[in-house]
C-alpha cells in the first residue's frame, strides 16, 4: 500500500466500520463519516469535522453497500445525519478513487460532477466470496427456523447463480436432498453433475409441494400466488434475492406460508468477513490503478 494515503469511509453498516478500523490499523489516515453511532467503530476514529472540509483531503472514498436505498441519500443507518449523493459528489476532489456497492443510477450523478465510481460488488472476487457467506447464512437461518434437521430434508433452490451454487455444495455436504430449478440446459447439466436433481424452470410447480425448504435466489417475482398455493404450510421459504425479491410476500402471508426475506445477509451475519472482503477488493482495484 502506498504510504500516507488518506481515506474517507462514508455511511453503511458494520462492514464499513470494519473497513475503517482496518485502514487505521495499517497506519493510514482515515475519516469515518456517518458512522458515529456504529458500536464497532473505534471511538478514537470518530470524525466530527464537516464533510466539506474532510473530503477535499481524501485520496480514496469508500461508500457503502448498497450506496443508497432511496436513490437520493447515502445509506447511513448508523447516523442521525443525512447526506445527499449530490452533496457528497460535489465535495469530493477531482481524481479521487471512489468505490461503492450497487451504484445503480448514482453513477450518472457522479459523472455529472466529474467522477467515476468503481462498483466493488461487480468484481468477481467479491461476488464469489459474498455468495459463499450468504449461502452459509441462509443455511443457518434454515437450521434455526425449522424444527427438523436439514439431514434428509427436501431442499429446493430456485435459480443457479453464485449463491445457488454455494448453497448446493453446503446442502449436499449436509446430506439434504437438493433439487435446483434453472432455465439453461448447461446449468441443468451442471446441477446433475453436482449430484443434485435438475428441474427445468417450466416444471417448477410440480416440485413445490414436496419441498421442506425453498431457497429463492432469483431477483424477479417467480413465486407468485399460483405457485405459493402449491406449497405446504409447514414449508419454509427463504428469499435471498435483492430487491424486488422473488416471492410475493403479501400472497405468502395470506396463504400462511412462512417466508423470510433475508436481505444483506453478509452484512448482518458475518460483517467482519464481509467488510474484509470489500477491503481486499478495494485494495485490488487500487493496485490495478497503480495506486497501491
Amino acid at each position: 500500500m502506498v504510504p500516507y494515503k488518506t481515506y474517507a469511509v462514508i455511511g453503511g453498516d458494520l462492514r464499513q466500520a470494519h473497513i475503517a478500523n482496518r485502514i487505521a490499523a495499517e497506519g493510514n489516515t482515515v475519516y469515518p463519516l456517518l458512522l458515529e453511532e456504529n458500536p464497532t467503530l473505534l471511538r478514537e476514529l470518530i470524525c466530527e469535522e464537516p464533510l466539506e472540509t474532510v473530503l477535499p483531503r481524501c485520496d480514496v472514498v469508500i461508500l457503502p453497500l448498497p450506496l443508497s436505498v432511496d436513490d437520493s441519500n447515502i445509506n447511513a443507518p448508523f447516523s442521525k445525519r443525512k447526506l445527499s449523493l449530490k452533496h457528497c459528489f460535489e465535495s469530493i476532489k477531482p481524481g479521487t478513487a471512489i468505490f461503492a456497492g450497487k451504484v445503480d443510477a448514482a453513477a450518472k450523478l457522479a459523472k455529472k460532477y466529474g467522477h467515476s465510481i468503481t462498483d466493488y460488488l461487480e468484481r468477481e472476487e467479491l461476488a464469489v466470496k459474498n455468495a459463499a457467506i450468504t449461502a452459509e447464512a441462509a443455511v443457518a437461518i434454515a437450521v434455526e427456523e425449522q424444527p427438523v434437521a436439514l439431514f434428509g430434508s427436501h431442499c429446493l433452490i430456485v435459480g443457479h447463480g453464485r449463491i445457488a451454487r454455494s448453497l448446493m455444495r453446503i446442502l449436499n455436504g449436509m446430506s439434504a436432498s437438493v433439487a435446483v430449478a434453472a432455465r439453461k440446459y448447461g446449468d441443468l447439466a451442471q446441477i446433475q453433475a453436482e449430484g443434485c436433481e435438475p428441474i427445468p424452470f417450466g416444471e417448477l410447480k410440480r416440485y413445490l409441494h414436496d419441498a421442506d425448504i425453498v431457497f429463492n435466489t432469483v431477483p424477479a417475482k417467480v413465486l407468485n400466488r399460483e405457485e405459493l398455493s402449491l406449497i405446504r404450510s409447514t414449508t419454509l421459504l427463504i428469499d435471498l434475492a435483492s430487491r424486488p425479491g422473488g416471492i410475493d410476500l403479501d400472497a405468502a402471508g395470506e396463504l400462511g406460508v412462512k417466508t423470510i426475506w433475508a436481505l444483506s445477509l453478509p452484512g448482518k451475519t458475518s460483517p467482519i468477513s464481509a467488510g474484509e472482503f470489500i477491503w481486499e477488493t478495494v485494495e485490488n482495484c487500487l493496485r490495478e490503478r497503480g495506486d497501491a
